[in-house]
């Protein structure tokens, strides 16, 4: 089996920064074959959107509401993923959930940290 575990999430006000970053733990088959690793973010009331993606191929996907301004980190680490966000705004409070997906389509999920932009 694998877990994954977020940290990184908190307040900051408007124009801010935060980084989160997710570490997978677990069967090592299964880690080193992720297809992909990446974030989604869902707000209340608001269905769960993805954020970031990076594949096993190093090809990163973005939402268009993370385009610009959010990034995740060139680290050449299999098994972590981070995401690196400026500019934040209020529409950015959600909790954010790390995911990997195997090639089967299998997904695994982090159990979520909160990001709330406020002044």
């Amino acid at each position: 089996q694998v877990q994954l575990v977020e940290t990184g999430g908190g307040s900051v006000q408007p124009g801010g920064s935060l980084t989160l970053s997710c570490e997978a733990s677990g069967s090592f088959t299964r880690i080193t074959t992720f297809a992909s690793m990446g974030w989604y973010r869902q707000a209340p009331g608001k269905q769960r959107e993805l954020v970031a993606g990076r594949s096993n191929t190093g090809f990163f996907t973005y939402g268009d509401s993370a385009k610009g301004r959010f990034t995740i980190p060139v680290t050449g680490a299999f098994h972590t993923v981070g995401l690196a966000m400026n500019r934040l705004k209020p529409e950015d409070t959600a909790v954010y959930f790390c995911y990997a997906r195997e090639t089967s389509g299998e997904t695994f999920w982090g159990q979520g940290t909160q990001v709330t932009v406020s002044s």
